[in-house]
């Protein structure tokens, strides 16, 4: 995969003199004498001087070893990554305001790849972001322009072809991370699926056509999301968020609502998580099924309980388990069918995990554990690693670091930059427990897997 080499790390790491093989071994070093773990290898270093991204802990690691050899301070800025002493600035939400203008954003973001030097780093000012929801809000629908003269005509049989690739995608996803199929999935959104929005259509096909798009620009945010370019990933979720207007779509608007409150909380912004469920909540009542009004509950749950707030949390989890008591008394459209049972108790077992309710985290991670299809093996990743989260605010030690063993075995969701977070941070939970013969075990299994995906990726 073509990248700009990293010029600043390439000068720093000439001046110091140092091999790659050479500052690897001194990150690994300086992170065992903090109790942590890393997968470096020499060639993590080398796709590093290439381009790729760092995770924070990484990078602030290499800048200490570097300044200890130079003699100076050395900041991840001066290394080429982002600066962690330095907030990142507010990040334009951009809600377009014209189809044609959401047509155009969707085509610039679909020519970027999805390699993220900033991971975990978005910042969005509160009032970007109301203006958003509001304009979602309180929106008239654009309507289809049907008929109209165009060198294209599109039918039915198109959108199929565009639902079943979304669909072969979102499996490739599932299974393998977001990094796997992104580049394949955006060279398609930009070139089989974008044209067909500016041909002539029916007014039947050209509705099914654009919740078509829609679908894949979201995944597209997902994929995006699950790299690490959180800010690609919302430039993303926004336009999606504008093509859904065009058609009247509250359910799969507030899909993406509930999508962009996931990212929230996934990035420590709390408040703006649960402001973005709520008003996926409010915006899908009386035009969602069930099933969807479970999923944005879910996610109101999810950022009440990271928010420390456990009365509230309580409400939206019990208001997510009643909404899902009906899931089969209405039709869901396909893109919903992947929220089974064994998702919400997914997405539940985080809220207990989070509310350091011990025994309820252990009972309901387990459920979820026990019920994920293997298919969506990210997922059960997800789910063991709260598992063994929820062990060990148990006190069980070694019940925890088998069962994240159990997660890191699974090796496809390794390709998540998400779930290698789940892994840092349970690494970072034991850490007080460095010795231990278990934990030390765990340890070198995450370095030498991690070291096995590096050269996968040669």
């Amino acid at each position: 995969m073509s990248r700009e080499p990293n010029a600043q790390l390439i000068a720093v790491m000439d001046e110091a003199k140092v091999s790659n093989k050479g500052l690897a071994k001194r990150m690994q070093d300086a992170a065992a004498q903090r109790g942590v773990s890393l997968g470096t290898t020499h060639v993590s270093v080398k796709r590093w001087r290439e381009g790729s991204g760092i995770q924070p802990q990484a990078a602030a690691i290499m800048a200490d070893v570097l300044s200890a050899k130079l003699g100076r301070r050395i900041t991840p800025g001066d290394l080429g990554f982002f600066d962690l002493a330095r907030p990142a600035a507010p990040e334009p939400v951009g809600y377009p305001s014209t189809v044609p203008e959401a047509l155009s954003v969707l085509g610039s973001l679909a020519d970027e790849r999805a390699e993220a030097p900033a991971a975990d780093q978005l910042a969005v000012a509160d009032g970007d972001l109301s203006s958003t929801v509001l304009s979602w809000m309180i929106a008239r629908p654009d309507g289809i322009q049907a008929d109209r003269p165009a060198h294209q005509r599109v039918g039915m049989r198109d959108v199929r072809a565009i639902r079943d690739a979304s669909s072969m995608f979102m499996q490739i996803d599932f299974k393998y991370g977001g990094g796997h199929g992104h580049k394949a999935l955006r060279h398609y959104f930009r070139h089989e699926v974008l044209p067909l929005l500016d041909a002539s259509y029916s007014e039947k096909t050209g509705t099914a056509l654009f919740s078509a798009a829609a679908e894949v620009s979201q995944l597209l945010a997902w994929t995006a999301y699950d790299t690490g370019n959180h800010r690609l990933a919302h430039r993303y979720l926004t336009s999606t968020l504008r093509l859904t207007q065009v058609i009247d779509d509250r359910m799969f608007g507030a899909r993406i609502l509930g999508n962009l409150s996931h990212q929230a909380n996934y990035l420590g912004h709390h408040t703006q998580a649960v402001q973005l469920a709520r008003a996926a909540v409010e915006g899908a009542k009386g035009r969602a099924t069930p099933r969807a009004m479970a999923l944005s509950s879910a996610m109101e749950a999810r950022a009440l309980s990271n928010a420390g707030d456990r009365n509230a949390a309580g409400r939206a989890m019990n208001e997510a388990e009643r909404h899902f008591e009906h899931a089969d008394t209405a039709e869901d459209p396909a893109w919903l069918a992947y929220f089974d049972s064994a998702e919400l108790m997914g997405e539940l077992c985080h809220c207990f995990r989070d509310l350091k309710m011990r025994r309820e985290a252990v009972e309901q991670a387990q459920r979820a554990v026990d019920s994920t299809d293997p298919k969506y093996a990210r997922t059960l990743g997800f789910c063991r690693m709260v598992l063994a989260q929820s062990q060990l605010l148990n006190g069980d030690l070694e019940a925890a670091v088998t069962t994240a063993s159990l997660a890191v075995d699974g090796g496809d969701s390794l390709q998540s930059s998400r779930f290698q977070r789940y892994v840092t941070d349970f690494q970072a939970e034991v850490s007080t427990h460095a010795t231990h013969p278990a934990v030390v075990a765990f340890n070198e299994q995450v370095n030498e897997a991690l070291a096995r995906l590096d050269e996968e990726d040669e």
